[in-house]
């Protein structure tokens, strides 16, 4: 008896323990750490950082770059074309790349990551998202025929329509690359059009040298073309129009 009431007894406190235990934990204490430098950067850190910098001004690690400046290498990255002056950017903005096959192929793999998805292989609007969302464009068709590399450059930057911005997930230089590879879809034969693009190039006759000549149709098409970019490009916290499912 004497042994049975023991045993109860140590159960007994093994549970309070353990209720006691896990209720004053808190979830946010890490607990013990046997190697904090595994965990807290000894270095300085950009964005992260546990205590005040005792250097920088407001004991901020990063400091705040000077008003006007421009980052190293980023200067592609300003072009300082408003998100709502497309027609600004078809006018001004010319690719710095040449028409070369290997620049088209680096354009089609990027259109097949970035773009496919909803443009469709062959820039006809049928790809997996464009087939349930209706509206997303045939860039063979209407006014999309003639969109010159400025312009294709300035929606991907900023987005237009139910687009969303892809200026962060694509750099100048990709941009560019992806445009030519939309002019070349914009013959109607898919990927057939590339070999063509190589060999002759977007056809000129305005004073941006790659805009091309079919101006007969300018009419908007389906609904993509309705509507301006979005506010934050790149962000991707903007509120899109909803699409009309099957």
């Amino acid at each position: 008896m004497a042994q049975s009431l023991k045993t109860n007894l140590q159960a007994s406190l093994m549970v309070v323990g353990a209720i006691c235990t896990t209720a004053c934990h808190d979830a946010n204490d890490t607990g013990i750490e046997y190697a904090p430098e595994m965990y807290e950067s000894i270095p300085y850190e950009p964005l992260r950082q546990i205590t005040a910098n005792t250097i920088n001004p407001m004991g901020i690690n990063q400091r705040t770059p000077p008003v006007g400046t421009v980052p190293l290498g980023k200067l592609d990255y300003y072009d300082h074309i408003p998100k709502d002056s497309v027609e600004q950017a078809s006018r001004r903005m010319k690719n710095p790349l040449p028409y070369t096959q290997e620049n088209l192929l680096e354009g089609q793999t990027l259109y097949a990551r970035n773009c496919q998805h909803c443009h469709g292989e062959q820039g006809d609007g049928q790809g997996p998202v464009g087939q349930k969302f209706k509206g997303v464009p045939n860039y063979s068709a209407g006014a999309y025929k003639t969109m010159n590399d400025g312009h294709i450059y300035h929606v991907i930057e900023w987005g237009k329509g139910r687009m969303m911005p892809h200026g962060s997930q694509v750099n100048p230089e990709e941009r560019w690359k992806i445009s030519m590879y939309v002019r070349a879809l914009q013959l109607g034969e898919g990927s057939e059009g590339l070999a063509k693009m190589v060999k002759v190039g977007p056809t000129s006759t305005t004073a941006d040298s790659t805009e091309t000549s079919d101006s007969s149709t300018q009419a908007p098409v389906g609904e993509a073309q309705a509507g301006t970019g979005s506010a934050t490009p790149g962000q991707g916290n903007t509120k899109a129009t909803n699409g009309t499912a099957n």
